[in-house]
């Protein structure tokens, strides 16, 4: 792939994921009426979390943290895995 296909498939993935965003903000309050939710923002490796609930901030607490560990390992794993240059 170039870049250009790459930067095409970004976007289209964007558009794909705000429609399914959309959707499911309508289902859900066309079944029960009351939507509820929560969201992450990641400042560095120090994640804050915030939730119209107790059980929403606890499981995106508990994801933040995942994704902390994942990010750190993904970006200290190439540190201890380079032996220089042959």
């Amino acid at each position: 792939m170039t870049g250009f296909d790459l930067v095409t498939a970004g976007i289209v993935l964007m558009f794909v994921g705000f429609i399914v965003l959309l959707l499911s903000i309508i289902f859900m309050v066309g079944k029960h009426g009351r939507v509820e939710g929560g969201g992450v923002v990641i400042i560095g490796p120090i994640p804050i979390v915030f939730g119209t609930n107790k059980n929403v901030t606890t499981l995106l607490l508990v994801l933040a943290i995942i994704l902390t560990v994942l990010t750190l390992i993904t970006f200290f794993l190439p540190l201890t895995t380079y032996r220089g240059v042959p």
